[in-house]
């Protein structure tokens, strides 16, 4: 499916969260629950007030899509892309998938998600140029992180999660998350 049909098959088909594989083959996602929704919203609430008080980028939430090197079309559940890389892409691209991927990536793992599907998706979005990502697990209270170039890192029941690379200066107060 080429973006303009998957654009118009969201569109057609909009109570769905769609990806897109490597090989075209389409994911469907399921709907957030109560909790995930809580909790993705104190994220990308926090990440975007962060992003305009700080003003080098903006904040991404999980309606965005962004077309990968690999040709997968990924939607993570919050995302920072630097104002130096999006100005120049929405003069040409506009509404349409963001042509790169993000600096900063967080994806939230749900209930209904295995760990091991969400770490090959970290994993793929470094593959894929991300510097920095964060997943969240709030069934075992654990942040790991991924940096590029680095294995990475586990983090038990942190308090607080401060940015460094892309997002320095950024930090997510994890209470709210492990509600």
């Amino acid at each position: 499916m080429s973006d303009d049909e998957l654009m118009r098959f969201c569109a057609v088909n909009d109570a769905l969260r769609v990806e897109r594989e490597p090989n075209g083959e389409l994911l469907v996602m399921t709907p957030a629950g109560m909790k995930s929704g809580m909790r993705n919203g104190a994220i990308i609430g926090a990440l975007y007030a962060w992003a305009q008080a700080d003003g080098r980028g903006y904040a991404f939430d999980a309606n965005t899509g962004f077309n990968l090197s690999d040709g997968s079309m990924r939607s993570p559940d919050a995302a920072w892309v630097s104002a130096e890389r999006l100005d120049p892409a929405m003069q040409e691209e506009g509404d349409r998938y963001a042509p790169f991927c993000p600096e900063f990536v967080i994806e939230l793992r749900s209930a209904s998600d295995r760990l091991t599907d969400v770490e090959a998706k970290m994993e793929q979005w470094m593959a894929n140029g991300a510097e920095l990502a964060w997943l969240i697990d709030p069934a075992l209270k654990r942040v790991t992180i991924y940096k590029a170039g680095s294995d990475p890192e586990m983090r038990e029941t942190p308090a607080k999660v401060v940015g460094d690379g892309p997002i320095t200066g950024f930090e997510l107060d994890m209470m709210r998350i492990w509600k």
